[in-house]
């Protein structure tokens, strides 16, 4: 069987020459990555001027919501009080998914709390909660609660299951959204079980990168009708939508066999993964022609001692010689002789090693910060309004005090909350 139907060579654009240090994508490639400080003040992203309010949620709610504050937006947490912590308050300013925003404590289970919150989404643009359905209309704070107080409102909700269906009410975590969707199911080695996935496809990409998209999707067409809307942004949903390509492949013949066989996860052996001499491992992606060629070249393999790159009934074969050819050097080995050809190749590293390889520092990708540890540079990179770093909180509520008078609460009112306890910091 051939899959060269499937497989078209595709010239590639010129390389774009540049010396020195790396640059920001700009018309021109003159302003160098990484040449300005972290901001002080005022964003300058795309989304300037926009504000956002969260419910404090885990990871898939802050990971959709600080790619919005990386692009400009004013990410304002609402914190549960029993988070704010007692005693001295920390300093430190860590974690990804603080990054940033501001913080504030708000008791949304009293009558004062909730009314609150209303006033400052009337000067929101953006509401994000991350709760199984039902539960902001069983606090007061749903969909209607907050389109009374703002019809301009874009109410982001972001859960597993979706906010209707069989399962919508019921726990789920990344693993479970990967499972029902096929993605775990389609990757694996041949023979093989399926391998947990980092929470990437289900809580990342299924769920906080669709929220956003789903959010600025929402604010465009808000400025035209004036109108705020709802967001149901399911996980089991965007893993779906991230696989739909395969989806197509299966339905017209491409993806059918078992898991470690097909094209793209494993069963082609120009597209796959090799052991090294070292025991590490490197990576081989020339599935056009001209570039395959190139990699037996560099290899040392002679073409007419192989099969056909595009007969399946060859892959075995060609894979083994592959893998007895990569056992013969080691991977750092490799790279010095593969990495900067047109073969398609990369090393495998570890996250440690991905902060040092040439070409992400040159690209200026991890940033570092004073007080904490480096911070990736927000993705995509804009030419004119790029995202830029913030500084994080330092604890839940730590921002209530200068949040409220912000949005036009007096001072006497702000203690006289802290004082029932509606708010802390």
């Amino acid at each position: 069987m051939f899959v060269g139907e499937w497989l078209r060579c595709k010239d590639l654009p010129d390389e774009i020459a540049r010396e020195g240090r790396a640059t920001r994508l700009t018309g021109h490639f003159t302003e160098p990555i990484g040449s300005e400080p972290l901001a002080k003040g005022g964003a300058m992203g795309p989304l300037n001027g926009v504000t956002i309010i969260e419910l404090a949620g885990l990871g898939a709610l802050p990971y959709g919501t600080l790619k919005l504050a990386d692009m400009g937006a004013d990410i304002i947490r609402v914190h549960p009080l029993y988070e704010v912590p007692a005693g001295d308050k920390p300093t430190e300013r860590h974690s990804e998914f603080d990054r940033g925003r501001r913080s504030i404590a708000i008791d949304l289970k009293s009558a004062d709390g909730v009314a609150l919150l209303k006033r400052l989404v009337e000067k929101a643009d953006v509401f994000c909660e991350a709760f199984r359905p039902g539960v902001c209309e069983r606090l007061g704070i749903g969909p209607d609660d907050l389109f009374a107080c703002n019809p301009k409102l874009i109410y982001g909700r972001l859960t597993g299951w979706g906010q209707e269906g069989p399962l919508s009410h019921t726990a789920g975590h990344s693993l479970n959204y990967e499972a029902m969707t096929g993605a775990i199911g389609s990757i694996g080695a041949e023979g093989m079980p399926p391998v947990p996935m980092l929470q990437v496809f289900g809580d990342f990409a299924g769920g906080g990168l669709h929220l956003a998209f789903g959010v600025v999707c929402a604010l465009f067409e808000a400025q035209r009708s004036g109108k705020g809307q709802v967001i149901d942004a399911a996980m089991v949903d965007g893993v779906m939508s991230i696989f739909q390509v395969f989806y197509g492949m299966t339905r017209t013949g491409f993806h059918t066999g078992p898991v470690g066989t097909n094209l793209f996860d494993g069963g082609a052996p120009f597209y796959n993964v090799y052991e090294t001499g070292d025991g590490k491992h490197v990576t081989v992606a020339p599935i056009e022609a001209k570039f395959y060629a190139q990699l037996l070249d560099k290899l040392g393999i002679d073409p007419a001692s192989l099969p056909d790159q595009n007969d399946m009934n060859g892959w075995a074969e060609i894979r083994a010689k592959f893998a007895e050819v990569f056992r013969t050097k080691t991977r750092d080995e490799w790279s010095a002789l593969l990495e900067g050809t047109d073969v398609c190749y990369a090393p495998v590293l570890s996250f440690a090693e991905a902060e040092q390889h040439p070409h992400n520092v040159a690209r200026g990708n991890f940033v570092p910060v004073e007080g904490s540890v480096p911070q990736l540079l927000p993705a995509p990179r804009l030419s004119r309004t790029p995202g830029e770093l913030r500084p994080t909180y330092a604890y839940p509520g730590c921002d209530t005090e200068s949040v409220l008078a912000e949005f036009g609460v007096s001072t006497d009112e702000i203690k006289q909350l802290a004082a029932t306890t509606v708010i802390a910091w």
